[in-house]
Order: structure tokens, then sequence, then C-alpha cells
């Protein structure tokens, strides 16, 4: 080796699952900034609420969205009610049920975002249907093969 070559350094300081620092900062600790925003953020808070319920009761619409938002979170979904699909027991037969969906969302009965979710929940149900199918013919196919 020659004087101006170095050893090469190992590729890691600490072997996995090794700290460098075993009495480093506690679990659920904060950063001493974190603690001093969550304080001012503390102190001003209630001040800053009643200042967005009068500005909501002088007619702010925008000041009384906040508040409702915060009272009132929008729903995430609902129980799809008024939507007929036929029964779906092979993928030919989820054709209609798609056509059904379409037909829904354009007489109004669901919105598109809930058509779009209904029609992801029946290509799951295609798919484990076409999985099925599957298997069962791979299943034929080396039981005939194993009889040869």
């Amino acid at each position: 080796m020659s004087e101006n070559t170095k050893p090469k350094q190992p590729a890691h300081r600490w072997p996995p699952g090794t700290s460098g620092n075993p009495a480093g900062r506690p679990r659920g600790s904060r950063h001493a900034a974190l603690l001093a925003l969550d304080s001012i953020g503390s102190a001003g808070a209630e001040d800053a609420l009643r200042a967005v319920v009068r500005a909501a009761q002088d007619g702010d619409v925008r000041a009384a969205d906040i508040l409702l938002r915060r009272l009132w979170p929008e729903r995430r979904g609902r129980p799809v009610d008024g939507l007929d699909l036929p029964a779906m027991a092979s993928a030919a037969d989820l054709a209609a049920g798609v056509g059904a969906v379409a037909a829904a969302v354009v007489a109004g009965v669901v919105s598109p975002e809930e058509g779009q979710a209904i029609a992801a929940v029946m290509e799951a149900h295609r798919r484990a249907l076409e999985t099925a199918d599957l298997e069962q013919r791979i299943v034929a196919l080396e039981t005939r093969e194993a009889a040869r």
C-alpha cells in the first residue's frame, strides 16, 4: 500500500440496531422550539376563537365557514338508498351493474363520486370472481393432467 492511500472506511459507523448515543433524547420528548410555539398558540387560542366567533356573528361568511367545518365536519360517506343493482354472480353480470350505476348517476340518485366508489367496489368484485374462476380452471387442468 502506498503512503498516499488510506485504508477504506467501514460502510457504517455503528452496527445496525445500535445507536451512536444510547443515552439520547427520550421517546416522546419534544424540541424546545416546538414547546415554545405550543405555549404561544395556547395563550392566544382563546382570543383567536373569540375573534372568529365575533366575525361570524357580524356576517363574515369565511369565519362562519371555519366554525361550521370544525363543529360539523363533512361526512365521508353515506349509505346509498334507491340504487337497484342486479345480482352479480359472474363477471358477465357486472356490465348490467355498471350500467345501473351510470343510470343512477345520470338520474341524480347518487353523486358521481358515489357512483365511482360503487364502480370501484364492483371492479374488486369482478377481480375476485375472475380469480376464483381461474383457480377452478387451474385445478381442473392439473387434475386432468394428473389423470394422464
